[in-house]
């Protein structure tokens, strides 16, 4: 029989608490960005890593202010948030190189997202093969990386100018 090590999911399991309120909006207003693993601000918009990743480095763009639906953005907010997007790309190609990506956008409920009230985009990198019996068997994905190691790699690159928007 496999074993399946991870240790860091320890972690969230026992501190694992409901928050309260907007995560996006949070993000923006505090100054705590690796604890929110904000990664990046604009103008108008953030990049910060997805804390229930469907892979390693899945990450969210949104815009800051608050908002669920792209038509309340102004034409500036809009364009700031592509750009985010872009930069988010540019990032996890530049450090995890992967095959492809998955990127959406999930509005109300229907919709499926998970935050209805303050759109977001999500940047999901993929590999071939990363979609394997687990996930399909067990409703269970394998993240190789915790989230902190992985959001101090992608951190290192920005502040090293990897990542143009």
């Amino acid at each position: 029989m496999e074993r399946i090590w991870a240790p860091w999911r320890m972690t969230y399991i026992n501190n694992a608490v409901p928050q309260e309120g907007c995560i996006f909006c949070k993000a923006w207003e505090e100054n705590a960005d690796r604890e929110r693993l904000v990664l990046a601000r604009s103008e108008h918009s953030l990049i910060m890593m997805n804390r229930y990743p469907y892979s390693g480095g899945h990450l969210m763009a949104a815009p800051a202010r608050h908002v669920s639906d792209m038509n309340d953005l102004s034409d500036a907010e809009m364009l700031d948030l592509m750009q985010c997007i872009r930069r988010a790309h540019n990032l996890l190609k530049a450090v995890a190189n992967p095959q492809g990506f998955n990127m959406g956008i999930n509005l109300g409920k229907a919709g499926g997202a998970g935050i209805e009230d303050h759109m977001h985009v999500h940047i999901v990198p993929r590999w071939n093969g990363d979609t394997n019996f687990m996930s399909v068997v067990g409703d269970v994905r394998v993240i190789p990386e915790g989230l902190l190691e992985t959001y101090d790699h992608l951190a290192e690159a920005i502040r090293a100018g990897v990542a143009k928007g």
